[in-house]
């Protein structure tokens, strides 16, 4: 049986989670960090050697549980995303002199192929956006000619350029869009209220000739009544020793699902008694174009914009890097649905007193619980380890292969500095941390709600002046 998904679904499914931010009872997204620790082969519990690649060449990520479960053991923080945070995004394509634009047609196929050989509209080029950040849909492309004009204006009408090009104005891409959605290969996509309003469900604005005929009377004949389901079309058409060389609606007409010229028609306006022509009418998208900007243009892209500044809210270590992104829905932090701005992933120790400089990614272990850490941070002002603890040797397995927690007034020593602490019994808030009997556990809670993509990097070095910008583009 014969079948496709359609990419009208893929729309379907970037509405659905573009949604999700903002509607009443809404998703809750985080934008979560993690892997302070390099990439390279460990061991696991059961003396097992994984490799893990290697910095210069992170590790594909697996798609399958304990992929998922491995994200929360080194996460280091996450930022919660807001609906402002996201966009729909379309591939970006910006206006080149001399480059050859595909146009709109309602009818690409794998025998009907665009310009630029697309056999679907949303992968041909034929929309741009300008250098003054207007974005404008191709409509007729001067017979596959090189766009040599750029095009400018905001009007509702389509505008034809020096180089016969004919071009729609879609929208203009704000300020906020421009800082925020938009990157080397995609863009914001919005529909234009003032544009929206001004489009005509089914009106006409372009015909093709892919057959010109022959024997029909040389000259410029009007009034040819454009047939089909819709009503009032008019066009006229040029004909050149015989043969039918353009065509031009002349009244747009409305309600047009599809549309034809017929010879009959054309001779009847003094074309004579011509035959043979095949003149396409381009059916606009519903709703006419402008109306919908998103669904017209392909927009089954959703961007999502995270910005880590700096400490922020003394959650975001500056003081170690990081190596995995990963977008994650619905954690739970201290058992209840996690719902702060942002949260610590690391572990913590308030120690009462200490001696030496924890170093960042040394071990770290603990006489008589026999518990094995990795430090994230040392805060020497407030005496504060921040650590992780994951399910491989040298890092969180302790020597019975076991992941104990830290516990207790017990010495915290590190392995390569010689660092030692002792933990504080102390339940109070420090530097925005709540410890209780001087321990205080990650903010979000292991293994709780989805993790929807991860990526693994090279190290991402952080510092107290900076702001890392994640732009994740989702595809449908």
């Amino acid at each position: 049986m014969a079948a496709i998904i359609t990419n009208k679904f893929r729309i379907h499914n970037s509405e659905q989670f573009y949604e999700s931010f903002s509607e009443a009872s809404p998703n809750i997204y985080y934008m979560m960090i993690g892997r302070p620790q390099a990439w390279a082969t460990s061991t696991d519990g059961q003396g097992r050697s994984i490799n893990e690649g290697s910095d210069s060449s992170p590790p594909t990520p697996v798609d399958n549980i304990q992929t998922e479960f491995y994200a929360f053991d080194d996460a280091l923080a996450a930022k919660k995303i807001a609906s402002s945070d996201v966009s729909y995004v379309i591939p970006r394509r910006t206006w080149t002199y001399g480059t050859v634009y595909d146009y709109y047609r309602h009818d690409y196929s794998s025998s009907n192929t665009s310009t630029s050989g697309a056999s679907n509209l949303y992968d041909a080029t034929f929309y741009v956006v300008t250098s003054g950040y207007n974005v404008y849909k191709c409509l007729f492309n001067n017979n596959g000619g090189a766009s040599i004009v750029e095009p400018s204006g905001t009007g509702n009408t389509p505008i034809t350029t020096g180089d016969d090009y004919i071009w729609k104005y879609m929208y203009t891409l704000s300020a906020t869009q421009r800082i925020n959605f938009l990157s080397t290969d995609f863009m914001a996509v919005s529909t234009n209220s003032t544009v929206q309003s001004a489009a005509t469900d089914g009106e006409l604005d372009i015909i093709t000739v892919t057959s010109g005929g022959s024997s029909f009377t040389d000259g410029t004949h009007t009034s040819i009544p454009i047939r089909g389901d819709g009503s009032s079309g008019v066009c006229s058409v040029v004909v050149s020793s015989g043969i039918i060389t353009s065509a031009t609606v002349t009244t747009k007409g409305s309600g047009y699902r599809f549309a034809y010229i017929t010879d009959a028609d054309i001779n009847s306006a003094g074309g004579g008694s011509g035959s043979g022509s095949n003149l396409s009418v381009i059916i606009p998208p519903k709703g006419g174009h402008g109306s919908n900007a998103e669904k017209e243009l392909g927009a089954h892209f959703v961007m999502v914009n995270t910005n880590f500044a700096a400490g922020e809210s003394n959650d975001f270590t500056t003081e170690n890097d990081f190596r995995r992104v990963a977008l994650l829905r619905d954690p739970n932090s201290g058992g209840s649905a996690a719902s702060a701005s942002t949260l610590r992933g690391t572990k913590a120790i308030l120690m009462s007193s200490s001696s030496g400089t924890f170093t960042k990614d040394e071990k770290i272990t603990q006489t008589t619980t026999g518990a094995v850490g990795k430090v994230v941070e040392w805060d020497s002002t407030n005496k504060i380890l921040y650590y992780i603890q994951t399910r491989f040797a040298n890092e969180g397995i302790d020597s019975n292969g076991n992941l104990t927690a830290f516990s207790g007034t017990n010495t915290v020593t590190g392995a390569s500095s010689s660092a030692t602490g002792t933990p504080s019994t102390s339940t109070s808030t420090v530097n925005s941390a709540s410890f209780t009997s001087g321990y205080s556990a990650s903010e979000i809670d292991a293994d709780t709600g989805d993790i929807l993509y991860i990526e693994n990097r090279a190290p991402i070095t952080r510092a107290a002046d900076q702001t890392e910008n994640v732009k994740l583009i989702v595809e449908f």
